[in-house]
């Protein structure tokens, strides 16, 4: 796998963050979880249901030592999602998403989770193609992840 990143880039690779002064290329040589800093949500950006489950799904993968805590708040996240959408596309995806999480497959899982936010973006704006059962809250309150993180 190679990676090019730009001076002053970042890349999260298996917990640890890099940082290059210049223009790199990097070649992983063998196994590595690994996700560039264009893909991070900060925690100040965590502001809807699906963006707080990809910064929870994030943790476990940049943060190893949060990552029991991490994966309990996924799970609240999913009952809390669950037994709020009624959009077939949003309730399969994130369906979809804890499975990839539980299988450690956590990449794809926020691959998935990225692909979800038009959705969840109509569904906050009010589109009438889109239905629900409870309304999401915009502004959801922060876990205790994000305090410890912020």
């Amino acid at each position: 796998m190679h990676l090019s990143l730009r001076a002053g880039e970042r890349v999260y690779i298996n917990g640890a963050v890099l940082r290059v002064d210049r223009k790199v290329s990097i070649e992983l040589l063998n196994d590595a979880t690994f996700l560039l800093e264009n893909h991070v949500l900060h925690v100040d950006q965590a502001t809807t249901p699906l963006r707080q489950l990809y910064f929870a799904v994030q943790t476990i993968l940049i943060e190893p030592a949060q990552a029991d805590r991490a994966r309990e708040i996924v799970r609240g996240l999913e009952i809390g999602l669950l037994s709020a959408l009624a959009e077939p596309e949003l309730r399969d995806g994130v369906v979809a998403a804890i499975a990839l999480v539980e299988a450690n497959r956590l990449i794809e899982a926020l691959k998935l989770i990225r692909g979800l936010y038009r959705a969840e973006a109509a569904i906050i704006e009010g589109e009438p193609a889109v239905t629900r059962t409870r309304p999401i809250p915009a502004e959801p309150r922060r876990t205790q992840l994000q305090d410890r993180t912020a």
